[in-house]
């Protein structure tokens, strides 16, 4: 593993390194599995509108436009719920941060979100469409999502903020996107084992399970929780905590604000360039979460996908982006974090618009623009992950990521509220692809310009 010199390089454990990982491998189970290809896709579907009409829909086309009214109506309730969490997690993420770097409590904290998160996910169970209220059913399931994804990014941003601690300069880049690949690698081993034990089963799946009332894919949420459960406890035992920081005492909770708004005040007069990184990091991120929450649902509302056909691609997905992510990792640590950001945005905006002006031509478009696409996901994420690491000083690693993930929140209503608008306009949901595009070019111009070399040295283990 490169390095520093001696004075200055942190001395890690290739198995610290792998345990770090791991917690990136489990969040498959909410990344992949909860809100991108199985429960959202499950959620969104003609399983939640009225069986009396679906039924009529397969004879009279009135019918089926109103399936389709009701499912449109879903969506949009998606997106005011993702967007709604991402106003929590904007108030939140920076005061936890600060605080954790302040009382040396980033291991606890992750814990507890994670926690959290393990909890969300194995209360989707409950959600079933064995009610006489389905649009309910939906709300219920949209808040539980909610909540999880509050939780999510809380716990990230202690994770993120470790990357520091297990990494150098100079090997910053390849380490952040083993990371990243092995969410991806971890989303293809969980979806095959899901599809092949609950999704792609005709009377019964294991233990017994049936698709009565979508029990299989509700099962299927229970083991996803487990797996996220396991692989999240690794990271606690093999990388150390964070020593506190002493010149930084930890504050009560307006205290903590005000010191956030004086170090954004900071930043702002001493360091802009780290703030222009944070909007312009926000703006394309919010894009490439749209790509995830929406992808399944234009896959299967647009191109006739199955939600076995929806899984496929997702093992598909996944093996193409952890696969270029992990590459992405090692040639970033040679070309730096702005020229992957940059062409992988790039590559993103070309592919999403070719599936949006060839889509007539059938799912074949969305099989080879859409695997063009995964291509870029992952190394954008990875990169943006360790450019902020790389901009962070010693004292506020936490706080920044915390910044990260608020300024991301901030303007987290901006892809699922044109999603939503183009698809209320259009009435037509390929149009959401255009929204979507709209805001990781918009990104992509932002982030252009921007010098992000790193600022400082590593600091000393």
């Amino acid at each position: 593993m490169d390095s520093l010199p001696a004075e200055a390089a942190p001395s890690v454990k290739k198995r610290t390194i792998a345990a770090w990982a791991l917690w990136d491998w489990g969040s498959a189970a909410w990344n992949a599995v909860v809100t991108t290809f199985v429960f959202a896709t499950f959620l969104m579907s003609s399983v939640f509108v009225d069986p009396v009409l679906v039924e009529l829909a397969k004879t009279d086309a009135a019918a089926e436009e109103q399936v389709k009214a009701v499912i449109a109506t879903h969506n949009t309730w998606l997106g005011w719920g993702v967007a709604a969490a991402g106003v929590a997690i904007a108030l939140i993420a920076p005061l936890l941060g600060q605080r954790a770097d302040a009382a040396g409590r980033r291991k606890l904290w992750l814990g507890v979100n994670s926690f959290m998160v393990f909890l969300a996910i194995a209360a989707l169970y409950f959600v079933t469409p064995d009610t006489g209220d389905l649009d309910r059913m939906v709300i219920i399931g949209l808040i539980i999502l909610a909540f999880g994804n509050i939780f999510f990014e809380l716990a990230s941003v202690n994770y993120n903020a470790m990357l520091n601690q297990i990494s150098t300069r100079e090997n910053r880049g390849r380490i952040s996107g083993i990371g990243w690949g092995a969410g991806y690698l971890g989303g293809i081993v969980l979806l095959a084992i899901l599809l092949v034990g609950f999704v792609m089963i005709e009377d019964t799946g294991w233990f017994g399970v049936t698709t009565e009332n979508g029990e299989n894919i509700r099962v299927a949420m229970v083991f996803a929780a487990l797996w996220w459960l396991i692989f999240a406890l690794p990271v606690f035992f093999a990388v150390p905590e964070k020593r506190s920081h002493e010149k930084h005492k930890t504050l009560g909770v307006v205290g903590s604000y005000k010191k956030v708004g004086r170090d954004i005040a900071r930043l702002w007069r001493s360091d802009r360039n780290v703030l222009k990184f944070l909007i312009a990091s926000a703006i394309f991120r919010d894009g490439l979460a749209a790509v995830f929450a929406f992808g399944g649902l234009i896959a299967a509302g647009v191109f006739g996908f199955s939600p076995t056909l929806v899984i496929v691609f997702a093992i598909v997905a996944n093996v193409i982006s952890g696969i270029s992510t992990i590459a992405f990792g090692f040639l970033e640590d040679k070309v730096g974090s702005k020229a992957v950001i940059v062409w992988s945005l790039i590559g993103m905006c070309f592919a999403a618009i070719m599936v949006f002006a060839l889509h007539g031509q059938g799912s074949v478009i969305f099989w080879v623009f859409g695997s063009i696409l995964c291509i870029f996901v992952g190394p954008v994420q990875s990169a943006s992950r360790s450019t902020v690491s790389q901009l962070a000083k010693p004292e506020m690693e936490g706080e920044l990521f915390g910044l990260y993930a608020m300024t991301g929140r901030v303007v987290s209503f901006l892809a699922p509220f044109l999603y939503g608008v183009a698809i209320s306009i259009f009435k037509s949901q390929i149009y959401g692809i255009l929204g979507i595009m709209v805001v990781l070019l918009l990104g992509l111009i932002l982030v252009a310009p921007l010098n992000l070399s790193p600022t400082r040295e590593q600091e000393p283990a």
